[in-house]
């Protein structure tokens, strides 16, 4: 199974860099009986975590297995080539019958322009809606449910490495001030401070800016630009933005990061070569064991002993604190274009009831994919952890402060110039007023195309 794996995913990733279509298959040519429905579909997969390839199996597999009428043609891809090829998908009107996306953000479009069909409808009457947490099926982008979320999303937290914190002679910092204080300390021992994936342009607004606007900009800040009583170029966002100019000024965040990718962060946090690293709570999911190899990143034990959770400590000058964003989680859509009450309705529907199903929510819980699952009726209890993933199901219920995840309230127009200054401002080339100005531009465009 190791070289298995490890082939496809070599394979994966040079397909994915030449800009090609990764297309797998899932057909069954034994049909028990009855015209086979063919349905398309683009799932979200990075095959470089930990129980990816156990995915392609105890999912997809064993879908294919007890529906031997429906073939499925399955297109997997992760991060931006996703996100770039679910665009040029909506731009030419074909979304594939049933997609992965997200409940607004980078999925937007599919909302906005009623790409996707709502759901809300087919949950009822199959009596599903009840087992489903009701913050879950609220009104997504579009103004319907567009997708079935799989959970409840925290999108930023700050995993600290005790061990290596203890090897400087550190414990956790409880105060920016603090944290300022480590950097110098960390560094004399060949360590940073704080490990980010800063090269890929949605994390630092999604996983950590969000927060920080939240912070600054106090509860309904985000409303109040919506509605046109504030605006981006407001003191408390470029206050928000200034932060961010002086975690890099402070050396909190090296200017490495810039050049850190999504894929790279996880094996240096793993290796120890941070004291504290920042990310959303479902990238849990790449440090617990693989059960395709039987290893972890970073190994059970470990984990109790040296991994724990936490957020961003106090800001000065922020208007809450303990804080961080939320959001609802990503899940399963269909196309729109798929006729009412056809057989292909029928086999796009069974397949998204399937993947939301209490035994695949079930699954992802286990494999540390659902921190936080949509249904209600798991029984999580029964089902075994290891400690990161404890953790993370007890940090969901830690932190009454929640801040808006900003692409998740804003459209695409507007946060990915936000996204762009971000690392703008990381880099020197762009001040905080020149960022909230270029974003204030972008939003006011954006507002007069609506």
């Amino acid at each position: 199974m190791k070289f298995t794996k490890k082939a496809y995913v070599v394979a994966l990733i040079a397909i994915m860099a030449s800009g090609l279509v990764f297309v797998t298959g899932c057909k069954n040519k034994q049909a028990a009986s009855g015209e086979k429905v063919t349905i398309k579909v683009l799932n979200y997969l990075d095959m470089t975590s930990a129980n990816s390839a156990d995915e392609l199996t105890t999912v997809w597999e064993a879908f294919e297995k007890a529906n031997p009428d429906i073939i499925v043609e399955r297109e997997d891809l992760f991060n931006d080539p996703f996100h770039q090829k679910t665009e040029a998908y909506a731009a030419a009107g074909q979304v594939p019958d049933v997609i992965y996306c997200w409940p607004s953000g980078r999925s937007t479009t599919l909302h906005t322009k009623g790409l996707l069909k709502d759901l809300k409808p087919l949950m009822d009457k199959d009596g599903m809606t009840a087992s489903f947490n009701p913050l879950a099926l609220a009104p997504q982008a579009g103004g319907y449910l567009g997708e079935i979320p799989l959970g409840l999303t925290q999108t930023h937290v700050l995993y600290v490495n005790n061990a290596v914190l203890k090897a400087a002679g550190l414990t956790p910092a409880k105060t920016y001030e603090e944290l300022k204080a480590q950097v110098p300390v960390l560094k004399a021992k060949g360590y940073d401070t704080v490990l980010m994936a800063n090269a890929d342009t949605w994390v630092m607004q999604s996983c950590l800016f969000s927060d920080i606007a939240g912070r600054f900009g106090g509860p309904g800040w985000d409303t109040a630009i919506l509605s046109g009583k504030a605006k981006f170029t407001d003191e408390s966002f470029v206050n928000a933005l200034k932060f961010v100019k002086t975690l890099y000024a402070d050396g909190v965040l090296s200017k490495n990061t810039l050049a850190t990718t999504y894929g790279d962060v996880v094996g240096q946090f793993a290796s120890g070569k941070g004291a504290y690293y920042i990310d959303g709570d479902w990238r849990v999911g790449a440090f617990i064991t693989d059960k395709s190899t039987g290893q972890a990143l970073i190994d059970p034990a470990k984990q109790a002993s040296d991994i724990s959770m936490m957020v961003f400590p106090p800001i000065p000058g922020a208007k809450i604190n303990e804080s961080t964003s939320v959001i609802v989680g990503t899940g399963w859509g269909m196309s729109a274009a798929i006729p009412a009450g056809s057989a292909k309705e029928a086999a796009a529907w069974k397949l998204i009831k399937w993947l939301e199903s209490k035994e695949m929510q079930t699954w992802r819980v286990s494999t540390g994919a659902t921190p936080t699952p949509s249904r209600t009726d798991l029984d999580t209890a029964a089902i075994k952890l290891e400690p990161m993933q404890q953790q993370v199901g007890a940090f969901a219920t830690k932190y009454k402060n929640s801040t808006v995840v900003i692409d998740g309230v804003f459209a695409g127009p507007v946060y990915d110039p936000l996204n762009a200054g971000l690392q703008e401002i990381g880099l020197g080339s762009k001040t905080p007023e020149q960022v909230a100005a270029a974003v204030q531009k972008a939003f006011e465009e954006w507002k007069a195309a609506q």
